[in-house]
């Protein structure tokens, strides 16, 4: 699955993402928030890498029991699964070595 440019209507439950089998990156955030705006290049021209690699674009906000689960603080953040096992995160990634050295944690 290629690049997500849009936050998903509805998140999915807990247990869904942690059954999910192979790579999965779950971005958490915000449409609005400026750090995820600016992380988007980077993150589409990595995943356009991974075409066997899943993306979640996962919008996070107080009373979000996905992101809080997690325990995400800060926007983005990048979770990096391997058949749902957190294998790596990066928050507020800024370049495309960043997004590469947590998804290389997950092979």
């Amino acid at each position: 699955m290629a690049y997500v440019a849009t936050y998903a209507g509805q998140e999915p439950a807990r247990a869904q993402v942690d059954a999910s089998a192979g790579t999965v990156v779950i971005e958490f955030g915000a449409p609005w928030c400026p750090h995820c705006i600016g992380a988007q290049a980077s993150l589409e021209a990595v995943l356009a890498a991974h075409a066997d690699v899943r993306h979640l674009k996962i919008e996070d906000g107080p009373g979000r029991p996905l992101g809080r689960s997690f325990r995400v603080k800060l926007w983005p953040t990048l979770i990096v699964l391997r058949d749902g096992e957190e294998r790596a995160r990066a928050v507020r990634p800024t370049t495309r070595e960043e997004i590469e050295r947590a998804l290389a944690l997950a092979e």
